[in-house]
């Protein structure tokens, strides 16, 4: 977030931060975060980049049952109520209503009615609830649950049909809730561009393939603005496209935490150059031991021979070991890395083997070689093409 606020002082455009209902709610999700929490973290972050608070917006992620599907309907829906609820007072203004997921008792696929239903039932408590600005909503949700897709397969582009039906159906839902204020402020509908990745490939957007949902948009739902998730690892002409296209808002996330670390990775292999073996941060070894010790995060998501999982922990495009950094012998591993390669600076030569983007802005002149700098700058790298692609 600290590389994506500077990149967004820097360009002057806008920055969405978006949590998802695993990561922040009432009960502090993974993060140990409450929405009011994650609100001040961000607005930490964004002041310290110099990034006004007018071009920071938050937003909230598959905000719905999903946490509690194992629950009844009524009672999960009620917890939902609470967290909407919490997002809204604390000045959460994007609210992606994710309301698909069957709970205990409900059939395996629910109608369209009943998800949208629901969905204007968490709307009404955002609109009760927010202190400022009223909340713009977000509908839809063909795209992977919360924590991203587990293997890659050929994915079916959103059918216009489908795409009119959802939104005939949310329309209809906060008409009959007396929603039609807040019906206004829906300005996006998440659809399946036929996008996505998994832990080894990435399936590349082919606009061909889009072209009927698009031209559905252009004409019958111009106002409505296409969310993009799992758009991570995408090449740089696919941003441009998927914007032509419509696609306003793209989603990113295990794309920049692999950034992160690949340059937490290089840096350790630079540091085993230059720094004295009893004082090395050892970071690699410790975070391979720390994900075996709790493989809780990474489990379900790698499989395979032995060898197979190993590469899998450092380099799969799923990332599923930023959810490990947090973890203190982790953390501390890194802040002793980052120590050491600021008293000994990596020299030209490895960063050139290394890092070789990085290598070639500082003999530019244009990047420190701190750590830091190093770091942060990698991570830009994954959100440069974003950048580029919404000033087209």
């Amino acid at each position: 977030m600290r590389a994506a606020a500077e990149l967004a002082v820097e360009g002057g455009g806008l920055l969405l931060v978006e949590a998802t209902c695993n990561q922040v709610n009432q009960d502090g999700g993974y993060t140990g975060m409450r929405p009011v929490d994650f609100r001040d973290f961000v607005h930490g972050i964004a002041d310290r980049a110099g990034l006004p608070r007018a071009r920071l917006i938050l937003g909230g992620d598959h905000l719905g049952p999903h946490v509690w599907r194992k629950l009844g309907a009524e009672d999960a829906m009620t917890r939902a109520e609470i967290m909407i609820a919490q997002y809204a007072e604390a000045g959460f203004t994007k609210i992606h209503l994710d309301t698909s997921m069957p709970c205990a008792g409900d059939p395996d696929i629910l109608p369209d009615k009943l998800v949208a239903e629901r969905a204007a039932r968490l709307a009404r408590v955002a609109e009760a609830r927010h202190v400022d600005a009223p909340p713009f909503y977000i509908v839809g949700t063909e795209v992977p649950v919360p924590g991203g897709a587990s293997h890659g397969h050929e994915l079916a582009v959103t059918l216009p049909e489908a795409a009119a039906q959802t939104l005939a159906v949310h329309r209809n839902a906060f008409t009959d809730a007396g929603l039609a204020d807040a019906w206004a402020r829906v300005v996006g509908l998440v659809v399946q561009p036929g996008v996505e990745f998994d832990n080894v490939g990435v399936i590349d957007y082919a606009p061909e393939k889009a072209r009927a949902l698009v031209r559905w948009r252009q004409q019958s739902a111009s106002g409505i603005a296409f969310e993009a998730h799992s758009t991570d690892f995408q090449k740089p002409e696919a941003y441009r496209a998927l914007v032509g296209d419509g696609f306003a808002i793209l989603k990113v996330g295990p794309g920049v935490t692999f950034a992160l670390r690949e340059a937490i990775c290089a840096l350790a292999e630079i540091e085993k150059v230059i720094v004295a073996p009893r004082v090395q941060s050892q970071v690699l070894e410790i975070a391979r031991a720390v994900m075996h010790e709790k493989p809780g995060h990474w489990k379900d998501y790698y499989s395979g021979s032995a060898a197979e999982i190993e590469n899998l922990l450092f380099n799969s495009y799923s990332d599923r070991i930023r959810y490990y950094w947090p973890e203190p012998r982790i953390a501390a591993a890194v802040e002793t890395l980052i120590a050491n390669l600021a008293a000994n600076p990596p020299p030209d030569i490895l960063l050139s083997r290394y890092l070789p983007s990085q290598y070639a802005r500082i003999r530019a002149g244009i990047l420190p070689r701190d750590p830091e700098s190093l770091i942060l700058d990698k991570i830009r790298d994954a959100l440069r093409p974003y950048a580029a692609a919404c000033k087209t």
